[in-house]
Parts: C-alpha cells; sequence; structure tokens
C-alpha cells in the first residue's frame, strides 16, 4: 500500500505490483485510490461490499477507474480472436469455453512525489504500443485523478474509459446535486427533482440496488455535489463533458460513473482528469470502514 498524506487526510493507493488482484482485474491496477481518511473524519469512501475487510477483487472499493476491452454490452474493443488487450493491466485470453484469464501483465514504475504519486507503464502487445501515465496528487481537502494515454504504435487504438468512485451513504440513502439540465428516465431506484438526485426506497443487501443512466447536458462536464455522513458534502468534478453517466447503487454505496469512449490515431495523446473536494468535517465519525488491501 502506497500514502499520500497532509494535514487535512491521508490517501491508501493500492501498489499495483504488490496490490493483490489477483485473476482479471476490472479496474486499472495503477493509481487506485482505496480509501481516503479524514484526521477527524475517520475513513470517507465505501463499497459494494462494504464493511467486509476483504472485498471481491471485482467489487473493490475506493474511487477505482478502468480500461475496458469490452463494452458493457460484450462488444470485443481491443480483442483481437482470442487475445484481448486489457490497456493498464496486461494481456488477456479467452480459452474455448469462454473463460478469459490474465497471462501476462504491465510492469509499473511508481515515481512518488510530495503529496503526488505518479504511475508509468509502456506496454506493447498485439499490435499496440502505449504509454500510460496515472497521477494522483493530494491538494489541501482535494484529490485529483490524472490519465494520459499515448498510442505510440502504429495502428488506431479504440477502448472506452470510465471511473466507479464508491461514495458513502448516509443511513442509507445518498443525495446528489447535478448540473442544470440533467434528467432521468422513470425507473424503480432513482428519482431525479429539481437537479437533485435521490434514492426512491433504501435497498436491502449487497444484491439489492438499482442500475441506470443519467442524459446529462450536452458538451458540460459532470459536476456533482454528494451527501456524507461525516462531512458536509463531497464535490465530484471531470475535465470532460462525459460521453455516457451510469448511477449505480446497493444497500453499503452510491457511484456516479462518468465514461470517456476513446479512439486514438498514431502518435496521439488524450489526457483528463477527475477531482474530489472533500468538505468540512459535520463533527461525526464515519461508521467504520477497513482500508486493508484485497486478499490474495
Amino acid at each position: 500500500m502506497l500514502h499520500l498524506a497532509n494535514a487535512r487526510l491521508r490517501v491508501d493507493i493500492l501498489d499495483p505490483q504488490e496490490s493483490g488482484l489477483n485473476g482479471v482485474p476490472r479496474f486499472c491496477p495503477a493509481g487506485f485510490i482505496w480509501q481516503v481518511h479524514h484526521v477527524t473524519a475517520g475513513p470517507l469512501l465505501a463499497g459494494p461490499e462494504w464493511p467486509n475487510p476483504t472485498p471481491d477483487p471485482f467489487n473493490g472499493q475506493g474511487l477505482p477507474e478502468a480500461f475496458r476491452h469490452r463494452t458493457r454490452e460484450g462488444s470485443p474493443l481491443t480483442w483481437k480472436g482470442d487475445e484481448g488487450l486489457a490497456v493498464g493491466t496486461g494481456v488477456l485470453k479467452r480459452s474455448s469455453t469462454g473463460e478469459t484469464t490474465l497471462v501476462s501483465r504491465c510492469e509499473w514504475e511508481i515515481i512518488p512525489l510530495h503529496e503526488r504519486a505518479l504511475f508509468k507503464t509502456t506496454h506493447e502487445a498485439l499490435g499496440h504500443r502505449y504509454e500510460l501515465l496515472r497521477l494522483v496528487e493530494l491538494q489541501h481537502s482535494s484529490l485529483i485523478s490524472v490519465s494520459s494515454l499515448a498510442n505510440q504504435g502504429d495502428s488506431p487504438i479504440t477502448l472506452q474509459w470510465f471511473a466507479h468512485p464508491f461514495f458513502t451513504l448516509t443511513e442509507g440513502l445518498i443525495k446528489a446535486g447535478l448540473p442544470d439540465g440533467t434528467s432521468l428516465a422513470e425507473n424503480p431506484g432513482f428519482a431525479l427533482s429539481d437537479n437533485c438526485l435521490t434514492q426512491k426506497r433504501r435497498f436491502h443487501d449487497v444484491k439489492d440496488g438499482h442500475f441506470d443512466q443519467l442524459k446529462l447536458p450536452a458538451e458540460k462536464n459532470l459536476e456533482a455535489r454528494l451527501s456524507h455522513p461525516a462531512l458536509n458534502q463531497i464535490d465530484f468534478s471531470t475535465s470532460f463533458p462525459p460521453d455516457e453517466c451510469v448511477i449505480w447503487g446497493n444497500a453499503n454505496t452510491f457511484s456516479i460513473e462518468p465514461y470517456l469512449s476513446i479512439t486514438l490515431a498514431p502518435g496521439e495523446v488524450r489526457q483528463w482528469q477527475l477531482r474530489y473536494d472533500f468538505g468540512m468535517s459535520s463533527g461525526t465519525s464515519s461508521p467504520s470502514f477497513n482500508s486493508r488491501t484485497p486478499a490474495p
């Protein structure tokens, strides 16, 4: 586990070489923010299995990000036959029975800086070559996550990226302020009124929840203000207009997931960032969280 800290916050980041994320990781192993601790309010983030101290690595916790090698519907993006490129993770192999395994991993260089951690990999496989940089930076009460992907090969790279932050519920519920012009179709899980997203009911357990999509105003960056049991708020924002925006929650957490659809021509570079602004302590402590890494 790697750590960043200042007078307000401590950030736990998984070591991409020793993260315990065996099998085929769902999330990028570099810059995987596992937990953020407030100096007085305690741990601030959740996960689908909270408070399980060793959650399934597929579910994770904290503020993970992912580079998809297939769409949510299962269509291949960075696959050639039975081999796939998982950007930031390694090379995948699909067996005759449909099982996917990770056959080789990316090698990550970790460059610790003052209140920052920089992760760098250059990977060549399946006719592609790319450089991926992941930067996590602590600024007072804010946490910045930056990704930079450069196509250094001779063929285009097409993939999807998404963030999957796991926010904490307050008495089993979430409230989120969203940009003007946001809309949400009628559904059984969430309601949107006057740009405020709420739950229609408390979910009962890990498997009870709801998945849906927000329609955000065109060409505008995402800005969301989320409730928190131990802070007055958490502000979450993107440096880009999301191509899609998913919302999901269960009895333990809520997530708002901005997506990017990326196609990089040879020589092209794309950079984007997320920002989390952690508000003032409300004077209460968060419910007990576990900040351990997942078990191997």
